[in-house]
């Protein structure tokens, strides 16, 4: 069965409310964090072309991942990798994150390309992508980042250790220059 990745747009807003069902269950069976999004998010990156949307000939969706930006556009991130699970095992989850990174690199050439996940697919698939683990201290630092972190059920262990560790694996796309901690510069 060949499924069609393309850039959602608002064509795909009827697949909102079961993209973000979809994530939370799959968070859910796997008894792991995540920040919770709702469908209008999902239909905004939608409408920005922020967004790739995986789907089987039939029109079911299969899967999702979507692109976030933060501190003027100098870190990226690709969020939200899922796949329903009767398209797992057939490497559609390393094409839909391919398809995001190459969608995020064309929208915004030279970002810090980064994520954070507490999957070992998620982690498997980033490191056969580029990426590395790095500390959290090369991730963002804004304030309207670490909020979209509020929503996960692991909140605590992050504001308990001041954002430097969570369960969560943070990882560096290999093509982005190494970030300094301002705090480190002093």
């Amino acid at each position: 069965m060949e499924i069609e990745i393309c850039v959602a747009t608002e064509q795909h807003h009827s697949y909102a409310d079961e993209i973000v069902d979809t994530i939370y269950q799959a968070a859910q069976l796997r008894g792991t964090g995540i920040a919770r999004r709702t469908p209008e998010y999902i239909r905004t990156k939608m409408d920005e072309g922020k967004a790739i949307i995986a789907l089987a000939p039939s029109g079911r969706f299969a899967g999702f991942c979507y692109i976030e930006s933060w501190q003027d556009k100098q870190f990226v991130a690709t969020s939200g990798l899922i796949v329903v699970p009767e398209f797992r095992q057939q490497q559609l989850a390393k094409r839909i994150k391919a398809a995001a990174v190459a969608r995020a690199r064309e929208m915004f050439p030279g970002a810090k390309l980064f994520g954070i996940t507490t999957s070992a697919a998620v982690m498997k698939i980033n490191t056969e992508l580029g990426y590395r683990p790095v500390h959290f201290s090369e991730l963002p630092q804004d304030e309207i980042f670490w909020k979209g972190c509020s929503s996960c059920p692991n909140h605590d262990i992050l504001e308990r250790t001041k954002r430097t560790m969570c369960l969560c694996t943070a990882m560096l796309h290999s093509g982005s220059a190494p970030t300094t901690n301002p705090a480190e510069e002093s």
